[in-house]
C-alpha cells in the first residue's frame, strides 16, 4: 500500500484508531492477493455491501457534524484509493496471465500444416460455363427445355422424317406413357428441341443457346456415351448469310481454344439445315502439321452447323422469304477431350477424383 495513499492522509489514519486498524488489515490482506479470486475477496471484504470500508462509511451518521466530515473524507479517500489499486493489479495480473497462456500455448510454426482438401467445379461444368460467356459476350441468351421430349420437338419440327434412322429404335431411348403411344415420348437426342419451342413463342430477331444433356442409344466407349451434353445455338434475323455463321463460329473457336487457331467448314448433311457443314479446328498438337491426335490431318472436328432450312420456320410461324438464320450444335465432353488431352469420355462420368484434381 505504500504510495497508495498520500502521505499526510495516511498518518491522520494512524492517528484514529479505528482507521489504524482498518488500513492495516487493508494492507495485509492486499500483501496476500496473488490472483484474480483474491483480488475479488479483497474487493468484496472492504467495498461490498457489509465491506468495511462500506460500513465505516454507513456508521457516520450518528456521529457529531466535524467529526462526520472527517471520517467521511478519510473513508472516501481510503475508498477511491483502494479502487485504484485494485484496478492496477487487476491490469498486471491479466498481463502475467496472457504472457503465462501464450507461452504454454504457444504454436510451433516449423511443424506443417494440415493439408485440406476442396471441392472444384467438374471440368464439364466449367466448360458448358466458359461456352455460355463466350456467346453471352456476343449477344446470345441462354434457354432451356425438357429433356423428355415429345417426337414433335425432337424430329418433326426440326425436318425430321418418319424414314430417317435417328428415329429407329437402335439410336433413341423412347419412353413407354401408361394409355399412350410410347413413341410420341422420348429422351432427347439432341437439345435442338429446345429451339423449335422458343421460336413458337418468341418473334425475331432471336439469338439464343441451349445447353443440356441429350441421350442416344450408343455403346460407352473412348468416344461415345448413352448420356452426353450438347451446347446447340440459333440465330434467326434479316439478311443473315453463311458469313454470319462462319465469323461468330470462329470467334468461338478462338476464344476458346486460342487466337491462333483457324477454321474449316466441311459440306455435310443435318434434316435442319441447308446448307450445311462440319466444322473444324486447326490441331493444337501439331500446330496443323499433322500428328496422332488429329491422324495426320492437321485438323480436328468441334461442331456441326448450317443455316436454317425454310421448312423449319414453317413449323414455328416464321416468314421465311423475311428471315433466315442459322444453327450450330456442338457436344461439350468432345471440346473437353479436344482442349484438356482427356483420352476418354468415360473419365467425366467415373467419379474418379485424379480427374476432379488434375482439372
Amino acid at each position: 500500500m505504500q504510495g497508495m495513499i498520500p502521505e499526510d492522509v495516511a498518518k491522520e489514519m494512524e492517528g484514529d484508531p479505528r482507521l489504524s486498524a482498518l488500513l492495516a488489515d487493508l494492507q495485509e490482506a492486499l500483501r496476500s492477493a496473488e490472483d484474480m479470486d483474491s483480488l475479488e475477496r479483497v474487493r468484496v471484504a472492504f467495498l461490498g455491501r457489509k465491506g468495511k470500508i462500506t460500513s465505516l462509511l454507513q456508521g457516520i451518521r450518528e456521529l457529531p457534524a466535524e467529526e462526520r466530515r472527517r471520517l467521511g473524507r478519510l473513508g472516501n479517500a481510503l475508498k477511491g484509493h483502494l479502487e485504484e489499486e485494485l484496478g492496477r493489479r487487476r491490469e498486471r495480473l491479466l498481463v502475467e496471465e496472457l504472457e503465462e497462456s501464450l507461452h504454454r500455448e504457444r504454436i510451433d510454426i516449423t511443424l506443417p500444416g494440415r493439408h485440406v482438401n476442396f471441392g472444384t467445379r467438374h471440368l464439364l461444368s466449367r466448360i458448358i460455363e466458359e461456352i455460355e460467356d463466350i456467346f453471352v459476350g456476343m449477344g446470345y441468351r441462354v434457354v432451356e427445355g425438357p429433356e423428355v421430349e415429345l417426337d414433335y420437338y425432337n424430329f418433326e419440327a426440326l425436318n425430321t422424317p418418319d424414314w430417317h434412322p435417328s428415329k429407329s429404335l437402335q439410336d433413341t431411348f423412347y419412353v413407354e406413357v401408361p394409355g399412350g403411344d410410347y413413341e410420341d415420348v422420348l429422351l432427347r437426342t439432341h437439345t435442338s428441341p429446345v429451339q423449335v419451342r422458343v421460336m413458337e413463342s418468341t418473334p425475331p430477331p432471336l439469338y439464343v443457346i441451349a445447353p443440356g444433356k441429350a441421350y442416344r442409344h450408343d455403346v460407352p466407349d473412348a468416344t461415345h456415351s448413352p448420356m452426353f451434353h450438347q451446347v446447340e445455338g440459333l440465330a434467326v434475323d434479316e439478311g443473315i448469310s453463311l458469313g454470319d455463321l462462319k465469323g461468330t463460329l470462329e470467334v468461338f473457336a478462338r476464344k476458346m481454344f486460342g487466337e491462333d487457331r483457324r477454321v474449316r467448314f466441311r459440306p455435310h448433311f443435318f434434316p435442319f439445315t441447308e446448307p450445311s457443314a462440319e466444322v473444324d479446328v486447326s490441331c493444337n498438337i501439331c500446330g496443323g502439321g499433322g500428328c496422332r491426335v488429329c491422324k495426320g490431318t492437321g485438323w480436328l472436328e468441334i461442331l456441326g452447323a448450317g443455316m436454317v432450312d425454310p421448312n423449319v420456320f414453317s413449323y414455328v410461324g416464321y416468314d421465311a422469304e423475311k428471315y433466315s438464320g442459322f444453327a450450330f450444335g456442338m457436344g461439350v465432353e468432345r471440346i473437353a477431350l479436344l482442349k484438356y488431352g482427356v483420352p476418354d469420355i468415360r473419365f467425366f462420368f467415373d467419379n474418379d477424383l485424379r480427374l476432379l484434381r488434375q482439372y
